[in-house]
């Protein structure tokens, strides 16, 4: 072989070899503009377009919201707005009344005589008085029997706490607690200079345990009453337990709301607490909720929208496809709202929905056979969830989004983000039971802190717990 043969076979195994590591590298370069796309994806993440809450958002990114846009109006009330002002209290409900009378003309200064206005102006002021606690001392005397020389002690009467407060103190300092999201040390301080009353931190957590235990027969009576209504809605966010990861759970209804904490978030331990299957279920498209049937469940569109804010931001089919998918959507809560306000019929609703569906469904299909990435797989997930997309349609019950189960989690996120969550079994029970009872409450229109009262006070003397069930408002 002449040496120029053999030139030209090594130039040969070199263009080879770097043919074969520019392909290597084009490989390498499309492997990292996707996972460069992927990551500029996520960090262009917010409160429209994934699961996370608003309150994550960044500032740029909550002045970017359409509900943010400057209307170009003045801040407080607009011209025509009818105002608002106190209501006086009823007469039944005053302390006292004083009626005063002018003593001189305000024209020719002559004395007037006192009559009573039939119409006077009526001016109520509300003023706290000193508040000082009540002390109820029980004295225990010993007795000796003459005959047999044994000495009894007089034991407490039932209804007399056993520990050194009252149902008032009790329910109070649970109500700071679990609904003023206030820490013990500041609930014993506020209890110190405004009552009067000095508590420890060990009585304060003893505190929490009697008032949870005293709750926690209504509550579960409230968990049986919510698995028969008609309509559920279930959704879950983490909490902490000495640091550790637990699952938060709520279930609410038109009358009550319930919640638990578990130790994860798995499908068998959901069935645990949802034990019987009867009603419509609304949810996301978790895989734990797969033991409902899809006939019997709802998906929350809020999420699908998200979604589909996700798809549009992509390029491509993609965005053109979320784009779309967002047309038909916003068509469909048009044509919701105005069933809800009075404005459209339930009839004009399911006529909209059959073409709404169709174009609907025809996207996600072309988008689950397109094989794009991040897109295809949450279409064909949605897909086999189209049974349950579209209940809200004809059942007036139900809801199109599960904000109803959202919005009853925000107190207990808001607690965990300022406590840290519990740190033990007796701190988290308490902790998914008084928010049961105060959410509850509070949607039924009642005072939590009467009804606490009154269930520590009914375990004092032994009798059932009062009921937290009472038709809805």
């Amino acid at each position: 072989m002449s040496l120029a043969d053999e030139r030209i076979e090594r130039l040969e195994r070199q263009i080879e070899a770097l043919l074969a590591k520019i392909e290597a590298q084009a490989a390498r370069i499309a492997a990292l503009e996707a996972e460069n796309a992927e990551l500029r994806r996520r960090l262009g993440e917010n409160s429209s377009n994934s699961s996370k809450p608003p309150s994550s958002d960044a500032p740029k990114q909550r002045a970017s919201r359409p509900d943010s846009t400057p209307s170009g109006k003045k801040r407080g009330g607009q011209p025509g707005h009818n105002g608002s002002k106190r209501a006086l209290v009823p007469p039944a409900q005053v302390t006292s009344i004083e009626d005063h009378h002018p003593t001189h003309c305000r024209g020719c200064t002559r004395g007037l005589p006192i009559e009573n206005d039939p119409n006077p102006i009526r001016h109520q002021s509300s003023d706290i008085p000193e508040i000082k606690p009540i002390v109820r001392e029980h004295r225990l005397h010993h007795a000796t029997c003459d005959v047999c020389g044994v000495t009894t002690c007089a034991t407490l009467p039932t209804g007399v706490p056993r520990g050194a407060f009252g149902p008032g103190v009790l329910a109070l300092a649970a109500m700071l607690i679990a609904d003023g999201h206030m820490s013990r040390r500041k609930v014993a301080r506020l209890l110190r200079v405004v009552f009067g009353i000095s508590i420890s931190l060990g009585a304060l957590s003893e505190s929490e345990a009697i008032v949870s235990d005293a709750v926690a027969p209504a509550v579960e009576e409230a968990r049986v009453h919510a698995l028969a209504e008609k309509a559920k809605y279930v959704d879950a966010t983490t909490w902490y337990k000495a640091g550790a990861y637990m699952a938060l759970w709520v279930m609410a209804t038109a009358t009550v709301t319930v919640f638990t904490i578990a130790t994860n978030a798995t499908r068998e331990t959901l069935r645990g607490w949802i034990t019987r299957v009867r009603g419509v279920l609304i949810t996301d498209r978790g895989t734990q909720f797969g033991f409902w049937a899809m006939a019997r469940r709802q998906i929350c569109w809020a999420h699908l929208i998200r979604k589909f804010v996700d798809f549009s931001e992509r390029k491509g089919r993609a965005g053109e496809i979320g784009q779309e998918l967002l047309f038909w959507a916003r068509i469909l809560f048009h044509s919701y709202h105005r069933v809800r306000d009075g404005t459209g019929s339930r009839a004009g609703l399911q006529r909209a929905a059959i073409v709404i569906r169709a174009n609907v469904e025809r996207l996600l299909e072309e988008a689950r056979d397109l094989s794009l990435a991040g897109v295809s797989g949450s279409c064909r997930d949605i897909l086999e969830h189209r049974e349950a997309m579209w209940r809200f349609i004809d059942d007036p019950a139900v809801e199109p989004t599960n904000n109803h189960a959202a919005r009853e989690l925000r107190g207990l996120v808001t607690w965990r983000k300022s406590s840290f969550g519990s740190q033990s079994v007796r701190g988290t029970a308490f902790a998914a039971n008084l928010k049961s009872v105060i959410q509850t409450c509070r949607k039924q229109e009642r005072n939590a802190l009467d009804y606490l009262r009154g269930a520590v006070q009914a375990a004092l003397h032994h009798e059932p717990t009062p009921s937290l069930l009472r038709s809805a408002p």
